[in-house]
């Protein structure tokens, strides 16, 4: 498969997985629920950024890029993204997830599976 293949896949299924726009992204990572979730605030944590909100943040800036301008380092980002998403949805809790941590997580790297 070539190199062009390849990083077209990767922007696809990134795009499948996050169904967030950047906007959408942007106002949900300034809330409290947002910042509230993730593994810095586990027990051991440092209590600071989570890595899910951090990122969210780059998933914004990826976002606004065209294809043509990605770099190896945010395709690499792009499948990151990707596969926390479908590891974090095989996941789902039983009943309302509405007002979870799960979905606050998942929310923070950019997909709401209430969409």
């Amino acid at each position: 498969m070539s190199e062009t293949i390849d990083r077209a896949e990767i922007a696809r299924d990134f795009h499948q997985a996050v169904n967030m726009t950047a906007a959408a992204l942007e106002k949900w990572l300034a809330t409290e629920h947002s910042r509230a979730v993730g593994d810095s605030h586990l027990p051991g944590g440092d209590g600071g950024e989570s890595t899910g909100h951090k990122s969210g943040r780059r998933i914004i800036e990826l976002l606004h890029k065209k294809q043509a301008e990605l770099t190896d380092d945010d395709l690499a980002h792009m499948r990151k993204v990707t596969g926390y998403v479908h590891r974090h949805i095989a996941q789902r809790p039983a009943g309302d997830v509405g007002e979870t941590k799960w979905r606050y997580s998942l929310m923070n790297w950019g997909h709401d599976p209430l969409k």
